[in-house]
């Protein structure tokens, strides 16, 4: 070393010395320590050089320590070094403290060009391990795939970085550049705000969720989790800023595939309609999964039916059942409803009929539609990618998952295909099951609307409309039925009635009942009587039921019977709601009757109540489908009835356009039962249309009566039916003064038919019988039979009544 050298060494110590600046214990920190500390030695191994950090680290100045030999300031030196004038290369070593202790450092010599000095230079050994697992640090976390490392300067301008994931070069960053440099302009302006903040605040930031795509290939876009801290040299000002991206773009995309799949089991599936189901199917794909969605069903499927196989190309027979979003700019071809255009016979195509999941861009697009019309009608503007997923189950191909990507959207992956193939079969299972259900379901409506009669009818006592509406539930079809049955003598009967249970057994059950009850009805039964009988039917036929078929084999009943000549009403209910009665005058009220059991319980009587009916008054006869709604109780359902019936009844509004408002008006959306309503507007048959005549008990008396019926049918205009009802007369008047008691009634009814009756209070029930040669008797009933158009009886309480009819000639209703 030279003597300028040893003078500049040893004025800066003495410049040291004289600011004041003294050396620290071993256990302080230095208040500025930002270097390494540095000797300078001549040949001998004298001190001939001092540096303030040297004076920072040992304590000693460096008048104390000049011309003294260095190893003087070691505290253990090894024995092979007390005498050498050499120093190692690199090395660790104790150094005395002026205080006293010692420090362990490690130090680095080099000689100095063009002389024999040696440069020596030291750092305390814990500072120069943490540099070195700092730098073994940084160079670990620079190699990871997933991570980035980015120090920035006060400026933002990048200092020094590794490689960013998935960098279309994959190469680093060059230092100097800018984020919105390779960064889209948007996401450069997000992170630079972020940074900007920490090197202002010094507040570090700590996993926030960042997107980032790359100015060159923006459709690469990355998620990432951004932790920022700011640099400080070593009297605290900041000095830029280090930032640390995590690449989550893997484990956010398995997230959301996780969730998006969870989503498809929670919300596909839980409607039975095949319609329905498509566009939950479409809803949950969208924007999850892609940006325009569709399904496509074959358009058997629609109808419950199987899809027929199919190979190659054609006319697929696929319908659109579902788009998502339906307010996106779909194609002027791409409307929900219409159907799919045919195909080509593309490889594409084939391996979709194959049953597998296929990804292909515009350009297969147009190749599979063949250039049969324009592809604007049919590609969504601004895609780039396409997948189509079959739905199939069970071997059948029952349609299409078709999703869309479109402007910077990502490319579909084969982990999405692979996903995409889970929820088609998701998606295939619940298809299948709204198809099978749809075809249950149209089976137990063919079969619920075979088994109800026409929905309206005109008769002498009444004309009636009647109005089904199915549940709008998952259940099915219910065993809910209305019936108008003519009766003899002009008489109607009317009948409510709701099976328990769903489905086909309910409506086969409703069937079986209502057979019943027309075969009851035209023995003329009493209510209370008839509902007894059909409540044995029913025990009967819960005895030969199966155990799972046990919950449609009760059912509750009201059936009422109205007579046009008396003006009354009988009813009895087997557990039954009450019927609601329109007068002519608008007043409505329900019915007072007393409701026995449902028709499963035996053992119970039944009770028929009797009211008067005006002519024009309307009876509806209803099921508690249509006084049960959500959120009221069936008080509440009822008055609601009475109030729209009250309102809705007028005379010159047809009774099936006030059925089909009333249940528009009182029915819920989706409700939870079926809703049936029947309506009756009554008649009467005028009293000149009728005649009376009570026979006495006389065998002379069939010539009086025959005699009496004579005058009437003349009175009236019938006398081409004389002779037939003359013999009529006389063999029913002659049984009735033979075998009956008194007293005994002839009527007549003129109307589309002539009524005879003839009533005694005898209960046996008369037999036709064929006559041998032989008899004196017995041929009354069938003269009866033969002149009649039929004939008939029915028992009173106390009493019976044979009755015949014979059509009018030009007669109409």
């Amino acid at each position: 070393m030279d003597t300028s050298n040893r003078e500049n060494a040893d004025s800066a110590g003495a410049s040291q010395e004289a600011t004041g600046v003294s050396g620290a214990g071993p256990g302080d920190r230095p208040h500025a320590f930002d270097g390494l500390a540095a000797a300078v030695l001549d040949d001998r191994g004298a001190v001939v050089g001092w540096t303030g950090t040297a004076q920072d680290l040992t304590g000693f100045r460096a008048d104390e320590v000049h011309g003294r030999p260095l190893r003087e300031l070691v505290a253990d030196l090894p024995h092979d070094l007390r005498r050498a004038t050499q120093f190692p290369a690199t090395g660790r070593v104790r150094l005395r403290h002026r205080c006293g202790n010692t420090i362990d450092v490690t130090f680095r010599t080099t000689r100095v060009s063009g002389s024999t000095d040696v440069l020596v230079l030291a750092a305390p050994a814990l500072h120069a391990a943490d540099h070195q697992h700092g730098a073994a640090l940084l160079r670990a976390l620079s190699a990871q795939n997933r991570i980035t490392i980015a120090l920035h300067d006060t400026d933002l301008t990048t200092v020094q970085t590794s490689a960013m994931p998935d960098t279309h070069d994959g190469r680093p960053v060059q230092p100097g550049t800018r984020l919105h440099d390779v960064l889209c302009a948007e996401d450069a302006e997000s992170i630079e705000a972020v940074l900007r903040q920490v090197l202002e605040t010094g507040a570090p930031v700590l996993g926030r969720k960042q997107h980032m795509s790359w100015r060159d290939h923006s459709m690469r876009r990355r998620a990432l989790s951004l932790s920022a801290f700011r640099l400080e040299d070593a009297r605290g000002r900041p000095a830029g800023v280090a930032a640390l991206y995590i690449d989550d773009t893997d484990q956010l995309r398995a997230r959301r595939q996780l969730d998006l799949a969870r989503e498809v089991a929670e919300r596909v599936g839980g409607s039975l309609d095949v319609v329905r189901t498509a566009h939950d199917l479409a809803g949950v794909l969208v924007p999850a999964f892609g940006d325009l969605a569709a399904v496509d069903l074959a358009q058997a499927v629609f109808d419950g039916d199987e899809p027929p196989e199919r190979l190659g190309g054609g006319d697929l027979h696929l319908r659109m059942a579902a788009l998502v979003p339906a307010t996106a700019a779909w194609p002027a071809g791409v409307k929900r409803g219409n159907l799919v255009p045919p195909l080509s016979d593309h490889p594409l195509l084939r391996r979709f009929q194959h049953g597998e999941t296929v990804v292909y861009g515009p350009d297969d697009f147009v190749a599979l539609i063949g250039g049969r019309q324009p592809i604007e009608q049919f590609l969504p503007p601004d895609a780039h990618t396409v997948m189509t997923a079959p739905l199939y189950a069970r071997g059948l191909t029952l349609g299409a998952i078709v999703v869309w990507r479109t402007g910077l959207s990502e490319p579909f992956t084969e982990d999405e295909v692979d996903l995409m193939r889970q929820i088609a079969s998701r998606g295939a299972l619940a298809m299948d099951n709204a198809r099978r259900y749809t075809r249950e379901h149209r089976a137990a409506m063919a079969l619920q609307q075979s088994l109800l009669p026409p929905t309206t009818t005109d008769t002498p006592a009444a004309e009636t409309a009647g109005v089904y509406l199915p549940t709008g539930r998952g259940a099915g079809t219910r065993g809910d039925w209305y019936d108008a049955i003519s009766l003899p003598s002009l008489r109607l009967a009317l009948v409510a009635g709701d099976v328990i249970g769903h489905g086909i057994p309910a409506s086969a059950t409703m069937g079986r009942l209502r057979a019943a009850i027309q075969t009851l009805a035209d023995l003329e039964l009493e209510p209370d009587e008839l509902l007894t009988r059909i409540a044995d039917l029913v025990q009967r036929l819960a005895a030969e039921a199966t155990p799972g078929s046990h919950d449609a084999m009760g059912a509750t009943c009201l059936y009422a019977v109205y007579d046009p000549v008396t003006r009354r009403c009988a009813m009895a209910s087997a557990g039954h709601p009450p019927p609601v009665l329109v007068r002519p005058d608008a007043t409505a009220e329900a019915v007072d009757i007393l409701p026995g059991p449902p028709l499963a319980v035996c053992g119970m009587p039944y009770e028929t109540t009797t009211i008067d009916l005006e002519p024009g008054s309307v009876l509806a006869l209803y099921t508690d489908g249509l006084v049960h709604r959500r959120a009221h109780d069936i008080d509440d359902g009822l008055r609601r009835l009475t109030e729209a019936l009250a309102t809705s009844c007028r005379p010159d509004r047809a009774l099936d356009e006030t059925g089909r408002a009333l249940l528009d008006d009182l029915v819920d959306e989706a409700p939870r039962d079926d809703a049936t309503l029947l309506l009756a507007r009554t008649r009467a048959v005028h009293a000149e249309d009728t005649a009376h005549w009570q026979i006495p008990a006389d065998p002379a008396a069939v010539c009086e009566a025959r005699a009496w019926a004579a005058r009437q049918l003349t009175a009236w205009g019938l006398d081409d039916l004389l002779f037939p009802t003359e013999l009529i007369v006389s063999e029913l008047v002659t049984n009735a003064i033979r075998y009956g008691r008194p007293p005994a009634e002839l009527r007549l009814i003129r109307h589309h038919v002539l009524v005879c009756e003839v009533t005694d209070s005898n209960s046996a029930q008369p037999r036709l019988r064929r006559a041998r040669t032989t008899d004196e008797g017995g041929r009354g009933l069938f003269l009866v039979a033969q002149l009649a158009e039929r004939w008939g009886c029915r028992h009173g309480q106390s009493d019976k009544t044979i009755w015949s009819e014979q059509p009018l000639a030009g007669a109409h209703r």
